[in-house]
């Protein structure tokens, strides 16, 4: 572990910070250099940047609180209103009082004057830090907001910096009229090294530190080319340890034997793998629902079993036109709905009117041709449950074709009381 250094801070106080901040010593350090010494003035605005989860809200939040360092730190989600904004400057900075001298819908120029009246009051003994989180939400707002925080230490004459914390590069930021320019200062992704070293640290008291490394390694080794996203890697790792201690908890293997546990997690990785991101059930019901299909043998495994629970009434409808428009031929829609099997042939592609006509054919009651049975032709478009094979020029006669398995659309169809199979071709 890289020890931190600055003639500012106590030695004391920078170990606490490098002990909390693992594989970001280098940017801490780099930030106190240019944050300077508490009692002198440090540069009036610092822009961070860099992909979610790459530790730049951590960092910034150890070294303010760690080093006691007078600071606001104002969520660009929370404060919908410049209103709200204002309010917590001055509420961290000043007390209840001072954010109570603001009108009902305050200015950029009343926010400055109350600042500047309260500073005349309690100026500032060291450098005052605002923290601005999810920071390109203020390129919405005012078209003068932006530029006045960047240049705050000169409008308020205070020893204030202003930091924003942004996932996306000042290039996209910068006004078309100008605007002071902050430093700029990049987190990098954490490499696979440094994941492994930041997930090992959160074992599992009940297991050896060696065994869990392992575990995040093999972890590492199946979802690092998908995901690279801290935080869900650790809710991944958290996630499926459980499964991965069962063959220790039966008795049947030893910690070290590494092949025989990875034999035993892999093929339930695969399939988390296919959740990356979504979040579609808790990992209380992604429990259970492992547990369901371990005692169900033969029957449909994996999403398929469950993605009936999040799709709304009318797509799953939807899914099931689309399937039989895949795999059924044109000229039988009129006898259903008044050999070489399809199936070994592949899903075809189907114009959208033909979807939507088998669609009110199947489905039990009657639905208007409303924007939302067309936007969960989208959604399922996202899901990859559906792939549009037209290009995205051809808006009159946009085509698809159906992306999922027989058993998939079977499962989708036994949960709105469906026989599908009575109207596939190939089954007749």
């Amino acid at each position: 572990m890289a020890l931190l250094q600055h003639p500012g801070y106590e030695e004391e106080k920078l170990q606490r910070v490098a002990e909390q901040l693992p594989c970001r010593e280098v940017q801490a350090g780099t930030l106190l250099a240019l944050m300077g010494q508490p009692q002198q003035y440090s540069y009036p605005s610092i822009f961070i940047y860099g992909h979610r989860a790459s530790g730049k809200s951590h960092v910034m939040n150890v070294l303010l609180k760690e080093l006691e360092l007078p600071h606001a730190t104002v969520s660009c989600v929370e404060c919908v209103s410049v209103a709200l904004l204002f309010e917590q400057v001055l509420l961290s900075f000043f007390g209840c009082d001072a954010a109570s001298l603001l009108p009902r819908s305050p200015s950029l120029s009343d926010f400055v004057r109350i600042y500047r009246e309260q500073c005349s009051q309690s100026p500032a003994r060291q450098t005052r830090y605002i923290v601005m989180e999810k920071a390109e939400i203020l390129r919405d707002t005012d078209a003068n907001l932006l530029p006045a925080l960047l240049r705050l230490q000169e409008l308020v004459e205070d020893n204030v910096t202003v930091i924003l914390l942004s996932e996306i590069v000042w290039d996209t930021f910068r006004p078309n009229t100008g605007c002071f320019e902050p430093l700029l200062l990049n987190f990098p992704d954490y490499s696979k090294g440094e994941l492994q070293q930041i997930l090992s640290q959160d074992r599992h008291p009940s297991y050896s530190a060696e065994f869990y490394s392992s575990y995040i390694n093999i972890l590492l080794g199946v979802f690092y080319s998908v995901c690279r996203d801290l935080r869900e890697l650790r809710h991944l790792a958290a996630l499926n340890f459980s499964k991965f201690c069962e063959p220790l908890a039966d008795g049947k293997v030893k910690e070290t034997d590494t092949h025989k546990l990875w034999r035993n997690i892999e093929p339930h990785l695969k399939k988390a793998m296919q959740t990356v991101y979504l979040r579609e059930v808790s990992s209380l019901q992604w429990e259970q629902i492992q547990q369901m299909e371990e005692k169900e043998a033969g029957v449909l495994r994996g999403l398929s079993a469950h993605t009936h629970v999040e799709l709304p009434y009318y797509s799953k409808f939807l899914l099931i036109a689309a399937y039989l428009a895949s795999y059924n031929p044109a000229r039988t829609d009129k006898r259903f709905f008044l050999k070489t099997s399809n199936h070994l042939l592949g899903p075809k592609p189907f114009p959208l009117d033909r979807l939507l006509a088998i669609f009110y054919s199947v489905v039990d009651s009657r639905v208007a041709p409303t924007a939302s049975i067309f936007s969960q032709i989208s959604s399922l478009v996202t899901l990859q449950l559906l792939t549009q094979v037209s290009h995205d020029d051809q808006l009159d006669t946009p085509k698809y074709k159906c992306a999922v398995s027989l058993d998939f659309i079977c499962a989708i169809s036994r949960t709105v009381s469906f026989d599908i199979m009575k109207y596939l071709y190939d089954f007749l």
